[in-house]
């Protein structure tokens, strides 16, 4: 906003100046100068005043019929279920992931399975060479998609050559970190070129109706490279998750403007590249005949699809005098010291000389407080040394007073721990009945009474 300017008008003669003194410069009169407000409508304001010159717009009701845009479904179940069913039409799509993670084989699968079902689609590579996409799609058995390949940077070359003729259905950009735009000064990855590129391509995609996918670096702490921004551009963000120790591969889902967010899809690293997983709980619990103390196989549940993992806590008394460890993977560690703090004040558990460390098994990470009571009946297990049965399963939300709290869509979560077997819930006592055997409790004092067979 520019500076207000103050105005001196002489009393006298009426001159204007722009500060206080003492004597008029025009009357030579003098204490006469007293400032005044400024005029409401300068020539600067008028120039730019922008209530006016432009052109209308037309405005439609909030109720005026809709039509869903069309869906461009890859026939890869478990990406088309993130997306909400599959790519729009003039769409723009962010995904991330740390390198090697997959990100690359999994777009040049899903090109591959919408290219062979007679879509155009073009494949661009900033990093590797033409030869080296060919070669992986060979090797993953891709090597017969009809899918044009290119490998180029500049963004003026790239627009260039798919302005020409039909526009393809699907434009991958791999990866907008490579990217080049002539208009704009500076190296590629620097934030003024992402931007720059970035809105380009999402330009070509709204006029032009091609579905266009980014490939996005990610910093040390896994957020996506480049000015944030860039999340606010496109219309989708999926982030491409896992451990490289660990087959599995997560595709969440974290932004969708056309479905709803924090879907998943699982994928699983195999040698002729990612394979979808249909059903993801068999994938993280353990087979085991009986119970084994520390273990709680926990519901979790990720946008509207439920999946069951285990939950495992170890507790180790240290001698006195020792800082006892806390360790956590795959979890909150602050949600961690939460519960063991309400163990030790609402249900007279003492933690203080013991070594807690907690695991969740197969290297999933869980973000939903529904966790809670499943993590409290694992560290329960581990100090007592008293398994929790091997049929159960727990979930709930544990309140800092002690009250279990209930969750959402907790028929959802007993109907798919049903489905794979399990008999018996240890749950809050407000959730509502379910076909399965279920164990209520209104306090965490009454859950570990019940762990611990207090009566």
């Amino acid at each position: 906003m520019a500076k207000v300017q103050k105005r001196f008008v002489c009393q006298s003669c009426g001159s204007v100046h722009h500060r206080w003194q003492g004597q008029c410069v025009d009357c030579s009169e003098w204490n006469t100068l007293v400032e005044e407000a400024p005029l409401n409508a300068t020539p600067f304001q008028a120039k730019h005043n922008l209530q006016g010159g432009g052109r209308m717009i037309a405005m439609t009701a909030l109720d005026a019929q809709s039509v869903l845009p069309e869906r461009l479904p890859f026939g890869i179940a478990e990406f088309d279920r993130a997306l909400g069913g599959g790519l729009v039409a003039g769409s723009a799509t962010l995904i991330g992931g740390d390198p090697g993670i997959g990100k690359s084989t999994l777009l040049l699968q899903a090109a591959a399975a919408l290219a062979r079902a007679g879509h155009d689609v073009a494949y661009v590579s900033g990093e590797e060479a033409a030869d080296q996409v060919r070669l992986r799609a060979q090797r993953l058995g891709l090597g017969d998609a009809p899918v044009r390949l290119a490998a180029a940077t500049s963004t003026r070359d790239i627009l260039t050559t798919l302005s020409h003729g039909t526009p393809p259905r699907l434009l991958v950009i791999d990866s907008i970190q490579t990217m080049h735009s002539d208009l704009i000064e500076g190296a590629p990855g620097t934030v003024s070129q992402v931007r720059a590129t970035a809105q380009e391509l999402i330009r070509f995609a709204k006029e032009r109706g091609t579905a266009v996918v980014l490939v996005g670096h990610v910093t040390k702490d896994g957020s996506i490279a480049g000015p944030r921004v860039l999340e606010h551009m496109v219309d989708t963000v999926l982030s491409f998750e896992g451990e490289r120790s660990h087959q599995y591969r997560i595709l969440r889902s974290l932004k969708n403007r056309f479905g709803g967010t924090d879907e998943i899809g699982v994928f699983a690293m195999a040698g002729d590249g990612l394979v979808e997983v249909s059903n993801p709980s068999a994938l993280f619990l353990t087979q085991r005949e009986e119970g084994v103390t520390g273990a709680t196989v926990f519901p979790a549940l990720e946008g509207t699809r439920p999946v069951l993992v285990e939950i495992q806590a170890l507790v180790v008394r240290v001698a006195s005098g020792a800082t006892p460890r806390r360790s956590v993977v795959g979890w909150d560690s602050a949600r961690l010291a939460m519960i063991l703090a309400v163990l030790e004040a609402r249900c007279g558990l003492s933690f203080s000389t013991c070594e807690v460390y907690l695991n969740v098994a197969g290297g999933y990470r869980i973000q939903d407080p529904a966790a809670d009571l499943a993590v409290a009946a694992a560290l329960v297990s581990a100090l007592s040394e008293r398994p929790v049965p091997a049929d159960a399963v727990a979930f709930g939300e544990i309140a800092l007073s002690g009250e279990l709290r209930p969750v959402a869509h907790a028929p959802l979560r007993l109907k798919e721990a049903a489905k794979l077997g399990f008999e018996r819930a240890l749950l809050p006592a407000a959730v509502e009945r379910a076909t399965m055997r279920q164990s209520a409790f209104r306090t965490l004092g009454q859950f570990v009474d019940h762990l611990l067979g207090r009566g």
